[in-house]
């Protein structure tokens, strides 16, 4: 066991293996060595270093290695490519899902029909086909690329796949995606078609086996 003493002298132990201190200061180690086989121990392990440090030439030391001038400049380039591609995979998401939380959708967009601009707010879609205690909705904004599709569901099991699905005026149909529905966690998703909300005559949505359909009227309408 160690005592105050021991841990004292142990402190300058380095100092005396190397023959660094003082006669007076040497004598008090050298005396408290001959009753401490624990600091004797501890002594020889110093000394099993010192030794071949004994036989180092300063002379042939060669100079600390340089780095290469232009690796600090090297390394900001790569933090800086790095951050860049962080920004845009994040930008990608964010598009994509509306967000880190939204739940998990596949945007298909198909084509972007040229020549059509936005001239109205958006329709806000409701599914009175829903059966009791579900409620469905959704939030229609005319974009650039063709509609951006705002999904409400409640009511349905959680991890339910739900698929969704414009009708234009002609009879063809446009994907706008697909999410799983997750329960209780305050988020939605957004999705995309490539159908102009100008030529959307309704909308179709798939929960698991069931089709539900609600018209798009017109500006502003429900």
């Amino acid at each position: 066991m160690k005592t105050d003493g021991c841990r004292e002298l142990r402190e300058s132990l380095g100092a005396y293996a190397l023959g660094h201190l003082p006669e007076g200061e040497r004598s008090g180690i050298e005396a408290h060595l001959e009753g401490c086989a624990g600091c004797r121990g501890e002594l020889e392990q110093l000394a099993a270093i010192v030794r071949p440090m004994s036989l180092a030439d300063p002379a042939r030391f060669e100079s600390a290695p340089q780095l290469p001038a232009a690796l600090g400049a090297r390394v900001a380039a790569k933090i800086a490519r790095e951050r860049l591609g962080r920004r845009r995979r994040r930008l990608g998401l964010g598009l994509g899902l509306g967000g880190a939380a939204a739940a998990v959708a596949t945007v298909l967009v198909l084509l972007v029909l040229p020549g059509e601009e936005a001239s109205d707010p958006g329709r806000i879609v409701t599914f009175a086909s829903a059966p009791k205690g579900t409620e469905i909705s959704a939030k229609l904004i005319p974009n650039a690329f063709g509609t951006e599709i705002h999904m409400y569901v409640k009511g349905v099991s959680s991890g339910t796949l739900c698929r969704v699905y414009l009708h234009g005026r002609d009879g063809t149909r446009f994907s706008a995606g697909s999410f799983r529905y997750r329960w209780g966690d305050g988020s939605y998703p957004v999705l995309s078609s490539a159908l102009d909300l100008s030529r959307t005559d309704s909308m179709e949505l798939r929960i698991g086996g069931r089709s539900f359909s609600a018209p798009v009227g017109g500006a502003g309408a429900s």
